[in-house]
């Protein structure tokens, strides 16, 4: 699938689509705090659609390992008045949410794609979505939960298991009558998983695609990699977040949710230059 259908637009993704962060939370394990106000946020929504941005993910609520449930009158309260004004940017809008409420309230908003961590299995979220008449969704496997998921991370074949997650998890949306064209993939880089294993599943990324829907890749000053280069400042991660944006690229991913968004869009203006003059090479050979 070459296109993904949300509420509002028909995102091509012949070429790789860069989703920019925008945390709503005082409490992001990178950026906490920076964009908690509306006004604050949607300056940053601003700043990262002129530097490139092609989505906006707007999430009002923490899920780093050991973040707390937030209330949803206080997720509301963070998340509608950016969404209210962001929906006028002219960009599609994701919202990172779990609760079926917070769903309703910013689709009935003109946001275009749930992105949601627990892959719609809270109570009314596969409901919510399944209602609508268009919006995108963004499964992503979760182990456990964000308060435990990683004092017990998996145990085995990390690969084979997600892959079997997402798959049941396209089964059940499908069952619902949602189309198939609305549904983009995450496999949940550091949510419940080892170093080793965030590793594995993008050595492996090729295996996730034979679930035959598009993937959207996470990585960004995630602690993998932090593990891996000895940057323990996750903001200090651009340059490991961007390697690894491009390698999820490189192996079939078409959306890469990024904080650094003007570093990933000249990274992937580099790699698209490079896979042209490789068509071309293929073409017209010497």
């Amino acid at each position: 699938m070459d296109v993904w259908h949300t509420a509002r637009y028909r995102i091509d993704l012949s070429r790789p689509r860069v989703m920019g962060i925008v945390n709503v939370t005082p409490d992001s394990f990178s950026d906490g705090g920076a964009h908690a106000s509306p006004a604050a946020a949607l300056l940053q929504c601003e700043q990262l659609i002129a530097q490139g941005a092609d989505i906006l993910d707007i999430g009002a609520e923490s899920t780093r390992p050991g973040s707390p449930p937030v209330p949803i009158d206080v997720e509301l309260a963070r998340l509608l008045p950016v969404v209210r004004e962001a929906v006028k940017l002219g960009v599609p809008v994701s919202i990172d949410s779990y609760k079926a409420q917070a769903m309703r309230a910013a689709l009935d908003l003109g946001a275009d794609i749930v992105n949601d961590v627990w892959a719609l299995r809270q109570p009314g979220a596969l409901e919510a979505v399944a209602a609508h008449p268009g919006c995108g969704i963004c499964l992503m496997h979760m182990h456990r939960d964000p308060q435990t998921m990683q004092t017990a991370p998996m145990q085995g074949d990390v690969v084979a298991q997600v892959l079997s997650f997402l798959s049941e998890r396209v089964a059940a949306l499908l069952a619902a009558g949602v189309a198939a064209e609305r549904i983009v993939l995450d496999p949940g880089i550091g949510f419940g998983k080892t170093v080793a294993q965030n590793f594995a599943l993008l050595a492996r990324q090729d295996e996730l695609l034979t679930a035959g829907h598009p993937l959207l890749a996470g990585w960004s000053r995630k602690s993998s990699l932090g593990a891996v280069t000895g940057i323990d400042n996750p903001a200090d991660r651009m340059v490991p977040s961007v390697a690894a944006a491009l390698l999820a690229v490189a192996r079939g991913a078409r959306i890469v949710r990024v904080h650094d968004v003007r570093e990933t869009v000249a990274a992937l203006a580099v790699y698209d230059a490079m896979k042209r003059a490789e068509h071309t090479q293929k073409d017209n050979p010497i």
